[in-house]
């Protein structure tokens, strides 16, 4: 559950750069939102791996 609020988090803060990168067209904040993407994806591979691994060792 402490990686699912992290990925909340994670959501939460790029939320202002995503409003200035489609809104205001600010270049760096594109890329900070890449990067925020890319966390993403990764804290929420480990999360499903995490739940993987919990779900077959109530088996």
């Amino acid at each position: 559950m402490e990686k699912f609020a992290k990925l909340k988090e994670l959501i939460a803060g790029v939320e202002a750069d995503a409003d200035k990168f489609y809104n205001s067209g600010n270049g760096a904040a594109g890329t900070r939102v890449r990067k925020a993407m890319q966390d993403l994806k990764t804290l929420a591979q480990d999360i499903r791996t995490e739940v993987t691994e919990k779900k077959n060792s109530d088996k």
